[in-house]
């Protein structure tokens, strides 16, 4: 059911047919992309070549973005959201980290260099927390008001709002806002892959790249 548009010559777009229909989490584990679906109440991992499915398992703690500390997959999920931490190869949940003041806030993770990076929404902040502690370092108030998925790409965070159709990039260092772009959709997941950011296209069902370029224009 996974349909691959692979890019053309000379091009680096490309867009993946999405294994279900709810799409929310995304992020890069160095080889495979992992996806996860809060309708499907699964976390898929996916080749990024041709879209298929590597390994796939359940978790019922879907709710919004993914990301991988280096070990295990962090889901951001339950309620209020927490992290939830997966094991990559059997899909065990081993443990949780609560995100305080406990909230729904939360909407995108990513880890970076200096930590954990975070969207939330009312009022729209981008956050940097210690991890594992889960302390915040950094707060900025950034633009939107819908956030989706957050990625972390050479020094910059670049965050989803799901009502504009939109991508925005902020220096991670200062917060200063460098750009936007309107992408096709609307976008909640976002991860780097080292060479183009991926969106999840919620109402398409299509996991899409954009080149971060585009997005500092």
């Amino acid at each position: 059911m996974v349909m691959p548009s692979l890019p053309s010559p000379g091009t680096t777009s490309l867009s993946l047919r999405a294994p279900a229909n709810y799409l929310c989490g995304l992020t890069w584990d160095g080889v495979h992309l992992w996806h996860s679906d809060q309708g499907a109440a699964k976390i898929f991992a996916i080749d990024r070549t041709d879209g298929s499915i590597v390994r796939e398992f359940g978790c019922a703690s879907v709710r919004a973005d993914l990301a991988y500390d280096g070990s295990m997959l962090c889901q951001v999920g339950g309620r209020p959201k927490r992290i939830v931490l997966v094991d990559p190869d059997t899909g065990e949940v081993t443990g949780r980290r609560d995100v305080l003041p406990a909230s729904g806030r939360l909407t995108g993770i990513e880890i970076g260099p200096e930590g954990m990076w975070m969207c939330l929404r009312s009022p729209m902040v981008v956050q940097l927390r210690d991890y594992p502690a889960m302390t915040v370092r950094r707060e900025y108030n950034v633009p939107g008001s819908a956030p989706s998925g957050l990625t972390y790409a050479r020094g910059t965070v670049v965050f989803g709002d799901f009502e504009e159709g939109r991508l925005h990039a902020i220096d991670a260092a200062s917060g200063a806002h460098l750009g936007s772009a309107y992408v096709a959709g609307r976008p909640t997941g976002v991860t780097w892959d080292g060479e183009r950011l991926w969106y999840c296209d919620f109402p398409n069902h299509l996991l899409r790249t954009v080149e971060l370029e585009d997005v500092l224009a």
